[in-house]
């Protein structure tokens, strides 16, 4: 019979559960270092198993989906996404919403939001000024993906209403990063869970309005998911509404602190912006001639997403991710019981020395240096965006965004930090740097 996961002394699981529920990443580091890939915490219903390993993680992804439960009594995502949205589904009903929400993801969608995802940026930094100045990159790239965001949910026609709707999802998503306690459900007028009810209920009354118009208006735009969603007619409104809330809230939030980590990081290697630029010129061509980039130009842009490889690698953007067991499962020769919270970390599968050579090392460069042995088991264990049949539906629209918007800027830009530290983490559901990412930025000489 395998061993149950090893757990921290009496005296020091408050402490650890508290750090995992409202700044993670140290507490991750010190279990993993201290009790090994899998380790226990709490007791009875409210028990805690936290898969720390590459290789642990590949057997949790093994079992498949229908050893766990995602719409689990500790996931307080319904609330803000709804209770119909795919993330907290199971079984049937998460098969059929993915399923729906997948074909709306197709190869033809993603490679007909590439020039978008260009011209948006392109916009964005011309907005900028020519003389440096300091500016905060992470919040110039949250305007930047939820431009990007809102135009691939909706199309042309709410690209205008891109501010109101990032200002009714800042709201729920800053009431996700509260403690617990400041969670627990309640019906009274007037507070921050009143507050965040109100938002949604405004969010819906848009996403409504443009389902309506889109009855009465079909279109075959096939990079407008909501379109998309509303003409195949397999969702109800109400599923559809949620499954929409659910993917502006993983790809605008997430996105966005992913590009400020990677803004950091490249600003503190010396020499690799200048890399990504000659990448850019060469792949984009002169700035001053007309740009219609495609999925050849993407592909061709090999620096720019092994930036984007190296930056998730060490700073995805959900470092712990929750499943509840249905059943007693066996993880790396422990037993984890049925009802098990698992808090598998994406964050320790990229630090794990058993997989990276010299796993805290930013170096882009790494993905192009690996034999075939070690290609495999780095392919295996860099998982920002999950893995199996659960893995994020947008992952492939984020990896485009991040790599097109990396190698443009720096084409564009010239930023300088004036700092020489990275800053510390901060985040329980979406990991960004403390502080933004402010950088002196102008338009490039």
């Amino acid at each position: 019979m395998a061993a149950p996961p090893p757990r921290p002394v009496f005296r020091e699981q408050p402490r650890l559960i508290r750090g995992l529920l409202s700044q993670p990443t140290p507490v991750l580091e010190e279990l993993r270092a201290r009790f090994g890939p899998v380790v226990g915490l709490g007791f009875g219903p409210a028990r805690m198993a936290v898969v720390g390993d590459a290789a642990a993680i590949r057997e949790l992804f093994a079992l498949g989906s229908d050893s766990f439960r995602w719409g689990h009594k500790f996931n307080a995502l319904g609330f803000v996404v709804g209770d119909e949205s795919m993330i907290v589904s199971d079984g049937a009903d998460h098969r059929r919403r993915r399923g729906s929400v997948q074909m709306a993801f197709s190869r033809r969608s993603l490679n007909g939001w590439i020039p978008m995802i260009v011209e948006k940026a392109d916009l964005a930094v011309d907005e900028i000024g020519q003389d440096p100045s300091i500016i905060d990159l992470y919040a110039f790239g949250r305007r930047l993906v939820l431009t990007i965001v809102v135009r691939a949910l909706f199309g042309d026609r709410l690209a205008e209403r891109a501010d109101e709707i990032g200002d009714l999802f800042q709201r729920p998503q800053d009431y996700l990063e509260a403690p617990a306690w400041k969670q627990t459900p309640h019906p009274f007028p007037r507070t921050a869970r009143a507050r965040v009810r109100a938002d949604r209920r405004a969010l819906d009354s848009i996403v409504d309005e443009q389902i309506a118009h889109l009855r009465a208006n079909p279109s075959d735009d096939p990079r407008d998911v909501l379109a998309k969603l509303v003409g195949d007619g397999d969702l109800s409104d109400s599923e559809i509404r949620d499954q929409v809330v659910s993917l502006m809230g993983a790809g605008y939030d997430t996105t966005s602190a992913t590009l400020a980590w990677m803004i950091w990081r490249v600003s503190l290697s010396p020499g690799l912006w200048g890399r990504l630029r000659a990448e850019a010129d060469e792949k984009f061509g002169p700035l001053n001639q007309e740009l219609i980039p495609d999925e050849h130009t993407l592909r061709s842009l090999s620096l720019a997403n092994a930036t984007m490889r190296e930056t998730t690698r060490l700073h995805p953007a959900g470092v712990i991710s929750p499943r509840e067991a249905v059943i007693d499962i066996e993880v790396a020769n422990f037993q984890i019981r049925k009802g098990t919270l698992i808090l598998w970390s994406a964050h320790l599968a990229g630090r794990d020395s058993n997989v990276w050579i010299d796993p805290l090392r930013f170096d882009p460069d790494r993905f192009s240096q690996l034999t075939e042995a070690q290609a495999v088991a780095a392919k295996a264990s860099w998982v920002p965006f999950g893995g199996g049949a659960r893995n994020c539906l947008g992952f492939a629209l984020a990896e485009m965004e991040l790599t097109l918007i990396i190698s443009r800027l720096s084409q564009r830009l010239d930023i300088t930090s004036d700092s020489a530290t990275l800053p510390a983490p901060v985040g329980m559901v979406v990991n960004r740097p403390t502080g933004g990412a402010p950088m002196q930025v102008s338009l490039r000489r």
